[in-house]
């Protein structure tokens, strides 16, 4: 048998200790906010059914989703002419079901078949991976976490204030203080729509302008052109496209003029206008909230308030982004139940607050005490020292060999154990032991008890 080499697919890792220490920080940290600001945690399956999935992310988030295959011989059952056919007609008899693509879909679909049990409005959180297809990249993977908050069954534009609260409170804790919370509403792309005479083309709008930060307005023209918009509605776009020197309060009064015979997009800028109204009585700025009017994500399903966070001076794209969803509920049979959420991001936040210097020196998750020993009688009487450490709460450990005090030493130092607890012949006679301070190479003779206080004045 010829030797394997080792490997995991592309767009997969691994998670050492220390990246694992680190991620649990973020978790936690995230966490921590969900539950202050009262969501409860749900998990949902690793898989859905494909009939789950299919068709809510778009033709091409449909080739993006990960089929699994059904167990056993699953293509015994398919003929010639079938297997022929092509992937549309072979798929369905192969695949009943999916990977996770996002929590969004399968949150809905709980939402459904719990619908009679739930108190609303009902506000969860939900910290797990999901796997996406897609061409592997910097800080783009095929298996990712999202740590998603959602709120259903309520109209409130609370919701959407405490969302710009939650993410504010998150990178606070972080230490990230150079970001932007950008913030847009469906209803307000549909009004400029109407006003350009583009009724109906917000997608096609949306596309084009989206580039105009990489591309230029000029380019931007030319591609507006290429899709169907005509000279005289482009003119109409321009002052939005070209004008960047308004701040929020500038930006909604510009656009209560230029939206003036929308009455949808009015709709949105009363919607934004509230939840800023909201933001200052709950003592909240407008810090990194900024307004910006071609801001578009999800237009498939959000119909009020889009959110979009991006870190500045790093070279990944957005960390956070969410927005209000009306009817998410309908295309499971559960008509009329709106809802708001957002999800961090939780790779590209671990990118970004390592590209920054900004993980804390003591999250790595280490023992505090190892216990070393010269001979077998001591390492007997280390064992429930052991356990009378634990108790304490301290993390404690003891090298399981009995090999020179030298590499037991050395095992300690590679783990970055603060504190060894020596056991001798005389630390055994006298009832004590000897604590040696890693780093200051400080040695002492200690009781058990003073050990443990020493150690938990440390922490």
């Amino acid at each position: 048998m010829s030797k394997q080499k080792p490997g995991i697919p592309k767009g997969m890792r691994d998670f050492g200790p220390n990246e694992m220490a680190r991620r649990n920080y973020i978790f936690n940290t995230i966490q921590a906010t969900f539950k202050l600001f009262g969501y409860q945690q749900l998990e949902t399956p690793t898989m859905e059914n494909l009939s789950t999935l299919t068709g809510k992310y778009g033709d091409e988030g449909d080739q993006l989703l990960f089929k699994v295959l059904n167990s056993g011989a699953f293509l015994k059952k398919i003929d010639t002419e079938t297997f022929n056919s092509g992937e549309s007609k072979v798929l369905p008899k192969i695949s009943e079901k999916g990977l996770r693509y996002d929590l969004t879909v399968p949150f809905a679909r709980y939402v459904v078949m719990n619908q009679n049990e739930i108190t609303y409005p009902f506000k969860r959180f939900q910290m797990q991976p999901v796997w996406r297809a897609d061409r592997p990249q910097k800080g783009r993977y095929r298996e990712f976490y999202q740590c998603d908050a959602d709120v259903v069954g309520t109209d409130s534009l609370i919701c959407e204030t405490e969302i710009l609260c939650m993410i504010k409170r998150v990178f606070s804790d972080f230490k990230l203080t150079d970001y932007d919370i950008k913030i847009n509403n469906r209803k307000i792309l549909t009004g400029i729509a109407e006003v350009i005479g583009a009724s109906g083309k917000e997608a096609d709008l949306c596309v084009a302008i989206d580039k105009l930060d990489k591309i230029g307005w000029e380019k931007v023209k030319v591609e507006l052109i290429e899709r169907d918009f005509s000279e005289d509605a482009i003119k109409k776009l321009s002052p939005i496209l070209s004008q960047n020197e308004y701040n929020n309060a500038g930006w909604l009064l510009f656009l209560k003029k230029y939206l003036a015979e929308s009455e949808i997009g009015l709709k949105g800028i009363n919607e934004l206008e509230e939840v800023f109204s909201y933001l200052a009585k709950m003592g909240e700025n407008q810090n990194h909230v900024v307004f910006d009017p071609v801001l578009a994500r999800g237009l498939s399903y959000y119909t009020g308030a889009i959110f979009e966070v991006k870190v500045n001076g790093v070279s990944i794209g957005s960390v956070s982004g969410g927005g209000r969803y009306d009817d998410l509920t309908r295309v499971f049979g559960l008509k009329g139940v709106s809802g708001v959420g957002f999800s961090f991001g939780v790779d590209r936040l671990y990118d970004v607050l390592e590209e920054l210097d900004l993980f804390p020196d003591d999250e790595v998750e280490r023992t505090q005490i190892m216990l070393a020993y010269f001979g077998e009688k001591e390492k007997e009487a280390c064992l429930g020292i052991l356990t009378a450490l634990r108790k304490e709460g301290i993390a404690a450990e003891i090298y399981p060999d009995l090999v020179k005090i030298k590499k037991q030493f050395n095992y300690a130092g590679k783990k970055g154990i603060p504190y060894v607890g020596v056991l001798g012949s005389d630390e055994l006679e006298n009832n004590t032991i000897s604590l040696k301070d890693m780093a200051s190479g400080e040695q002492e003779s200690l009781s058990l008890n003073e050990i443990v206080k020493k150690i938990k004045n440390a922490q």
